[in-house]
């Protein structure tokens, strides 16, 4: 991993990122292996689990030579794959829950943890890991407290990601500006004035409707986007945060949300829209491969000069509570997680790997692995990281919310302080769901 931490001290306080091609986590994969009962048995003793996941092509394939491995060391253990892209892989979960049939490991994320903890679809751990078939020793960066909720561990990280800007590296040296640790929310828009002045276009795609950057802006100021069970602000909170984008979107510093929508699914930052976008840093990796510039990771602007609000999200594995091999669900998580070869084959696709044993397993060798590398290691020696805010359940169907109800506002189509309380409305609702 000398190579991640020589980038870091080469970038100084700056942008770190020359992205070069991988996989979108949620990037799209038609889905295969219909789900049809659960982890099974034979007369040999040899058990099926189902694995699930969602992501790209790339993720896939690399996932699949995981299992080969795993087989190999556990050949009374078979794994049935099912995987698919984001959106449909959470619609047929949500279904195979219902049904009490999801598969026996599986892909998770923070905003789905309470959600189907509350229903009682997920495993707690811990007596495993008592057992001895899961190790939850050496993890990074205190990133195994992201799957424990009151006192259950009911996810495993495989990987852990922040928050970051993507610039477009060309159009910032064009404009004369640059992107330096600490530098406020004025001092970004300053600099994003600039880009629009000297190149005309937009500085930025959109930033006002991403939930999880709001949720930064807020930890900066004292308060969060979630409680353990409500919203950690107020709508007039959220209506200022709305006025201000929507002033940034007809005064052009923001990308016209119908040109944006009509470059879908390409980013209008790597259309050439605007010059930022805000995303998680391991997301990063798209940007090259459907773009035209050179692009780069630079730090969240922040409120007092310091404070960035961020912490380290993650994937994680989590179990079905009803799975008929909880042993043997158990060794192949302790695998995912903890086998160097697996590191070397995962790489940094689902975010820098969670544990010392694959992280130092790997030491990534194209300039975009290495830039998230050096990202995340610089955010952390900043001393800024704090611990994850909580996330209730119904927060998966208020992300979705907060994206579709801000681009109605980017689009003119809803007033910010209409759209704060059709927020609040739904969140609400969600919570009680």
């Amino acid at each position: 991993m000398q190579q991640g931490r020589d980038a870091g001290k080469r970038t100084g306080r700056r942008t770190i990122l020359k992205a070069a091609g991988a996989s979108l986590a949620v990037a799209g994969l038609g889905a295969t292996a219909t789900a049809c009962g659960g982890g099974s048995g034979s007369g040999d003793g040899t058990v099926t689990i189902r694995y699930a996941w969602w992501g790209g092509e790339p993720r896939t394939i690399a996932i699949r030579k995981t299992i080969e491995l795993f087989e190999k060391k556990y050949p009374k253990i078979k794994i049935k794959p099912e995987f698919t892209d984001y959106e449909a892989f959470w619609e047929k979960f949500q279904t195979q829950a219902s049904g009490g049939n999801p598969p026996d490991v599986f892909q998770n994320a923070v905003g789905f943890l309470r959600k189907y903890d509350k229903r009682g679809v997920l495993l707690d751990l811990k007596a495993q890991a008592d057992a001895g078939n899961l190790s939850l020793d050496n993890f990074r960066n205190g990133v195994l407290a992201n799957g424990q909720v009151d006192g259950k561990q009911i996810a495993v990280p495989v990987g852990a990601n922040t928050m970051a800007l993507v610039i477009d590296l060309k159009a910032f040296r064009k404009a004369g500006v640059e992107a330096e640790f600490g530098w406020t929310w004025d001092e970004y828009f300053d600099a994003l004035q600039k880009i629009q002045d000297k190149l005309k276009i937009a500085g930025d795609t959109g930033y006002f409707s991403i939930m999880y950057l709001y949720d930064l802006y807020l930890r900066q100021n004292g308060k969060a986007f979630f409680t353990d069970t409500d919203l950690g602000f107020t709508e007039d909170d959220l209506t200022q945060w709305w006025e201000d984008g929507y002033k940034r979107v007809r005064s052009g510093l923001v990308a016209d949300p119908k040109k944006v929508e009509q470059v879908k699914p390409k980013s209008a930052l790597s259309a050439g829209l605007a010059a930022s976008e805000f995303t998680w840093d391991n997301f990063s990796i798209r940007y090259e491969g459907e773009g035209e510039s050179d692009y780069g990771l630079a730090p969240i602007p922040t409120t007092d000069g310091r404070n960035t609000g961020q912490y380290l999200g993650s994937l994680m594995l989590s179990a079905f509570s009803g799975t008929k091999h909880p042993k043997e669900v158990a060794q192949f998580i302790d695998f995912m997680v903890h086998d160097p070869e697996v590191g070397t084959i995962m790489g940094y696709d689902r975010g820098i790997l969670a544990t010392t044993e694959q992280y130092e397993a790997f030491t990534p060798a194209d300039a975009n692995n290495k830039g998230v590398a050096a990202y995340e290691e610089e955010v952390a020696e900043a001393g800024v990281l704090g611990r994850i805010t909580p996330h209730p359940s119904g927060a998966d169907v208020i992300e979705a919310a907060f994206l579709r109800i801000g681009g109605e506002v980017a689009q003119g189509r809803t007033k910010p302080a209409d759209a704060a309380k059709a927020l609040f409305s739904e969140a609400k609702a969600a919570f009680a769901g």
